[in-house]
């Protein structure tokens, strides 16, 4: 086994794509692009309010009783105005700043929200704001806002200037896509650049239409056979599946810009990811908190199915028609669900993934959560932070699951707040859907010791050997 720095470098290096590896390079050289200023004629609202009303913010985001700012479980005071360049939470907090989700809190009052946006163009000119990934979701909520009837208090002057900066943030966001990244970062960046095409009616709307090849090549990559999200954290899958029904939503009402094999095959992945989540949701109706996943980030499972159903979009099951003995195991995804009697296991059989970007993944293999009676008794550890902390390296590491840690190594070769180096080897040897699993996971520095465990189900007990 190679030591030192140089090989966890190289064990992280190598699983890289090339045009991943060549788009970091040249982020270390360049650093980010700057604002681009938009000075031809504003775009115009390229569609009316959709028939279906877009969600409200997630439970994490709102004003608390105190007139605070909670954003990931944080309240800090706010006042007249915003201070957009707080660092003080931490950088998670402040991309949840500038992705607005807590504007679209039922709670606000329309002129207030307007306000919010309106600072924001004008004092927040560069900075962790024009962040790829935060541009990307923003671009989301003040979309929603636009089309939401009585969401903001406007004279036309104002939702000029919201137009304006919107072009500005799509033509930027249009030449830093997050390719060094991948996953869901640049799964955002395109699905924000079709939706802003969809939107708005402008010089560069038909460019920003055109990512929807590379929105498409994503969805076929991203959304694997049995709907779940490569980067296999249930929290991300929903926050990204929620996206996908707002492109939805939002090209059956800009039928002009609709392009059709794309919207059919968001339908058909919306449609997977649904029946996915079915099997990571607890009798509590929560997720399951494998891998980097918190409770209040994403919508609740029921309201992301309600949401699908008004346009019409049903849960379809993992398994095909014609193989019902695989409903409840993600076999691409890497999960499986055993339910009988008061019992409910969700358990984790598979290592890190994408083996390009594992950035999310924590040392699960072989872990499981269980609810008896509807109440969760064995519950994993989620994610608290995304800073290199020592919170962070334990929320990762192999005993902060209910799995097996052999000879005080971890299972895979985590190190700083998302890398990856070695890989543990994790096979699903055998499941019989509902009532057995039986899986082996050997760690990347013990590969010659075998953990295998079995799952035996049935209305009167579980069994764990």
């Amino acid at each position: 086994m190679t030591g030192g720095t140089a090989g966890r470098l190289v064990r992280t290096l190598r699983h890289l794509k090339p045009r991943q590896a060549w788009a970091q390079l040249r982020h270390l050289m360049s650093g980010p692009v700057s604002p681009v200023s938009w000075t031809g004629a504003v775009p115009t609202l390229r569609t009316d309010e959709p028939q279906v009303p877009f969600l409200g913010s997630p439970r994490h985001a709102h004003l608390d009783a105190n007139g605070r700012l909670e954003l990931i479980g944080r309240a800090v005071p706010i006042g007249p105005e915003i201070a957009w360049d707080l660092a003080s939470e931490g950088p998670l907090w402040a991309y949840h700043l500038h992705q607005f989700d807590y504007a679209r809190s039922p709670d606000l009052d329309a002129a207030r929200r307007a306000s919010w946006l309106l600072d924001w163009i004008g004092r927040h000119t560069s900075g962790v704001g024009w962040n790829p990934h935060s541009t990307s979701l923003r671009v989301l909520s003040w979309g929603k806002l636009l089309l939401t009837p009585g969401a903001l208090e406007l004279d036309p002057s104002a939702e000029q200037r919201i137009r304006h900066s919107l072009a500005c943030q799509l033509e930027t966001l249009s030449r830093q896509l997050e390719v060094r990244l991948q996953g869901n970062h640049l799964f955002s960046n395109l699905l924000a650049l079709v939706f802003g095409g969809h939107l708005l009616e402008g010089a560069r709307s038909v460019a920003w239409l055109k990512h929807g090849a590379g929105l498409r090549r994503e969805l076929g990559a991203q959304i694997l056979a049995d709907g779940a999200h490569v980067e296999r954290s249930p929290m991300y899958h929903s926050l990204l599946l929620e996206n996908v029904l707002d492109l939805i939503n939002l090209a059956r009402a800009a039928p002009r810009s609709s392009q059709a094999a794309l919207l059919d095959q968001a339908v058909d992945c919306a449609e997977r990811m649904l029946g996915a989540l079915r099997v990571w949701t607890h009798p509590d109706g929560e997720i399951a908190l494998f891998a980097d996943s918190a409770l209040g980030v994403a919508h609740p499972p029921a309201e992301l199915e309600a949401y699908a159903a008004s346009l019409g979009v049903q849960p379809r099951p993992p398994a095909p028609a014609p193989a019902p003995a695989r409903l409840g195991v993600l076999a691409d995804g890497g999960y499986l669900r055993l339910e009988s009697g008061p019992f409910v296991v969700i358990a984790s059989v598979a290592g890190p993934m994408p083996a390009y970007q594992p950035g999310h993944a924590h040392c699960d293999a072989l872990s499981f959560e269980l609810s008896v009676g509807g109440e969760r008794v064995v519950t994993d550890t989620g994610v608290y932070e995304y800073q290199p902390t020592p919170r962070r390296r334990l929320s990762r590491s192999t005993r902060a699951h209910a799995t097996v840690e052999v000879d005080g190594q971890e299972q895979a070769e985590i190190w700083s707040a998302h890398r990856v180096g070695g890989r543990p080897r994790v096979v699903l040897e055998s499941v019989e859907p509902g009532r057995r699993a039986e899986a082996t996971c050997s760690g990347w520095a013990t590969p010659d010791s075998v953990h295998r465990r079995v799952f035996s189900l049935d209305a009167n007990a579980l069994e764990i050997c």
